[in-house]
């Protein structure tokens, strides 16, 4: 029977996203045919180490779990807010491998992100190049799809019958109008390549392979148009560095984060690290501290425990060494040492 609370938070990949209730009415998508969800590996979620170990140790708060649930029933992108340093990005990853979504897309936002630079790239260069043979004047039978590739969210679109997991990393950092330009594209489910739709007239059967984002494995377009089936679980992070548009954010399932308390931070350790000791307990205390009058990140007090842990460290270097690994992060913070 569908259950609402798919992802429970416990870091245990299953199958659960099966069960996910159907999508309210005005959510619900029909692109096809259907693909397959990607091949999965151990990790579910990531393609490097660092990603893979973050994926499995992710200490969610229920507050996170409830909302990340409440995205995904509604088939909305869940904007996830608050400080540097409180797993925002890491979400992503954990729910991925949870809920088994395969590899997650991710598009890094810079100030020249566009909404282009998302859906797909094309190179029209390299085409017109290869449109000629050898001999430098006979032009080559058309092939647009060989000189395009669909972007992270033009991948995340495409008709998989499981939801793809989509990172948006730092949106805040964007255009004004990206945002804006998202408005469509995340209600919608689709979008067009005009490259394709114009050699699709020129086709017996409208249809085109295209290589999809992190893979080399390409994917059938149809008449140039991508539609999703599954609405992939989309995460928007932003450090609160912006305000967003209103018709931009009632569209989206809204989430802050906040610093972790003592408990989720000694949670947070153990997953990472093992049990806590003394040492590492103290750090826990004096990180804590610090956070009450500047910024910090809890990567930062992982490295000083991990750090600090190691043989051949005399007590006195070993706190010498802790203060210089946990600085603040805002240069307006009161002081520069403990």
């Amino acid at each position: 029977m569908p259950h609402w609370s798919v992802y429970t938070g416990t870091n245990e990949p299953h199958d659960g996203i099966a069960e996910l209730p159907a999508p309210p009415p005005w959510r619900a998508f029909d692109g096809g045919p259907a693909l397959p969800p990607p091949g999965d590996s151990d990790d579910g979620a990531a393609v490097s180490p660092d990603r893979v170990h973050r994926a499995r140790t992710y200490v969610p708060t229920p507050e996170s779990v409830q909302l990340v649930n409440a995205a995904l029933c509604l088939r909305r992108p869940l904007l996830v807010t608050g400080p540097p340093g409180t797993g925002k990005s890491s979400l992503a990853y954990a729910v991925a491998r949870e809920l088994r979504l395969g590899p997650v897309l991710r598009w890094n936002i810079t100030s020249r992100s566009t909404l282009a630079d998302g859906l797909y790239q094309y190179d029209p260069l390299s085409r017109l190049y290869a449109a000629r043979r050898d001999d430098g004047h006979t032009p080559a039978p058309d092939g647009v799809a060989d000189h395009l590739r669909l972007g992270p969210l033009g991948t995340a679109l495409l008709p998989y019958d499981r939801p793809r997991a989509l990172l948006v990393d730092e949106i805040d950092k964007s255009d004004l109008d990206l945002p804006n330009d998202l408005l469509n594209i995340l209600e919608e489910g689709q979008y067009e390549i005009p490259e394709l739709v114009r050699a699709a007239r020129h086709s017996t059967d409208g249809k085109a392979q295209v290589l999809a984002d992190g893979t080399d494995t390409p994917v059938p377009v149809s008449h140039g148009r991508v539609r999703c089936r599954a609405f992939p679980f989309v995460v928007l992070t932003s450090n609160g560095e912006r305000e967003f548009p209103p018709a931009f954010l009632r569209r989206c399932v809204r989430l802050r984060l906040r610093r972790p308390d003592r408990a989720q931070l000694t949670d947070i350790v153990r997953a990472h690290l093992g049990e806590p000791d003394a040492r590492a307990e103290a750090l826990i205390t004096e990180f804590l501290t610090r956070a009450g009058t500047g910024e910090l990140a809890t990567d930062q007090l992982l490295n000083a425990i991990y750090l600090t842990g190691i043989a051949g460290l005399e007590a006195d270097s070993r706190e010498k060494l802790a203060e210089q690994l946990m600085p603040y992060l805002s240069a307006t913070a009161e002081g520069d040492g403990f």
